[in-house]
């Protein structure tokens, strides 16, 4: 089971709404490109999005679906990739000062993935994990940055 966490320098609110924005999806996951909802309203129990992974000349259509939602603090996703099986992805957010912790757990549910997973499959999920909490974080800290600046100019009545 790889687990990963990072501290992000921006409000669980902030980070929970770029989780929850389905569209932006692609901007932090790994691999992904051209998702779109499928059913359901992301992120809601049973809401789903489909994207493509290119592996070279290869592109895999995948899908992945809402198992847990728990505004703003727990989303839950399963990771369909076909014949390669699926994935439990969990993203735990946790208020830490004026910053959010974020823990991503990942581990294999079924398939030739929970078949073939070992040591080198667990260096394989973190090193993917640290990429998608890198992203992850660029992202919200971004937002961070932008919202404290319209506050600044609101603050002194600017805007």
């Amino acid at each position: 089971m790889a687990v990963r966490h990072r501290l992000v320098k921006a409000t669980p609110r902030t980070v929970w709404a770029v989780l929850a924005d389905g569209d932006r999806y692609t901007e932090w996951v790994v691999g992904a490109s051209a998702s779109r909802e499928t059913r359901g309203r992301w992120p809601e129990v049973g809401a789903a999005l489909s994207y493509e992974v290119r592996l070279g000349p290869a592109r895999l259509t995948n899908e992945t679906v809402v198992r847990r939602c728990e505004e703003p603090t727990a989303l839950e996703l399963e990771a369909k990739a076909g014949a390669l099986g699926t994935a439990r992805i969990a993203f735990e957010l946790r208020s830490w000062g004026d910053q959010c912790l974020v823990i991503v757990d990942e581990h294999p549910l079924g398939g030739v993935g929970g078949l073939l997973h070992n040591a080198a499959a667990e260096v394989v999920i973190q090193l993917r994990h640290r990429a998608v909490l890198a992203r992850l974080a660029r992202i919200c800290e971004a937002e961070e940055r932008i919202a404290e600046g319209t506050s600044a100019v609101s603050a002194v009545g600017g805007v």
